[in-house]
């Protein structure tokens, strides 16, 4: 296990997914346009949903790239991560609305699991990770993403505690 790849592949992770919540506690409902354009699929429901907006990919892709620049792992590594991890969230959200399931509604694992392996799949090479250490992120940002948005919620960044 290589503990500095694994620490920056969390930090990145971190920075992609918590940059749309944070974004949205910043600016709350302005910029807040959303990706699908609130279209409907032929099943009736949203492609994703309202709480997919573009302000937050862009906030993850900005900040995700600036912190890529930061860890000396460089811009583009940083915007990778970013947009696999939105990509992967989009995906996630894509089979809730499938689900039948409400925006900002919670399926443990489909929340935390592909908008975190899509991204490392797709950098491991840049990163230096294998694949026990995707496994190992994967776990730790599923376990540390549950604990973080409790904290999260209890200071009002958050809507909900998941």
């Amino acid at each position: 296990m290589a503990a500095m790849p694994i620490l920056y592949s969390l930090f990145l992770l971190t920075l992609a997914n918590g940059s749309p919540v944070v974004a949205k506690k910043l600016f709350g409902s302005s910029f807040a346009f959303s990706v699908d354009g609130g279209f409907l699929l032929f099943d009736g429901r949203p492609i994703f949903g309202g709480s997919k907006t573009v302000r937050g990919i862009v906030a993850s892709i900005v900040v995700t790239t600036v912190g890529g620049i930061f860890v000396g792992l460089g811009y583009e590594l940083g915007a990778l991560m970013a947009i696999v991890a939105m990509a992967g969230d989009l995906f996630s959200s894509f089979l809730k609305r499938r689900m039948n399931m409400p925006p900002n509604s919670q399926a443990l694992g489909l929340d935390q699991v592909p908008e975190s392996l899509f991204p490392l799949l797709v950098c491991r090479e840049s990163l230096g990770l294998s694949f026990a250490d995707i496994f190992v992120v994967v776990l730790m940002f599923f376990l540390g993403e549950l604990a973080i948005s409790r904290v999260l919620y209890t200071l009002r960044v958050r809507d909900q505690p998941y």
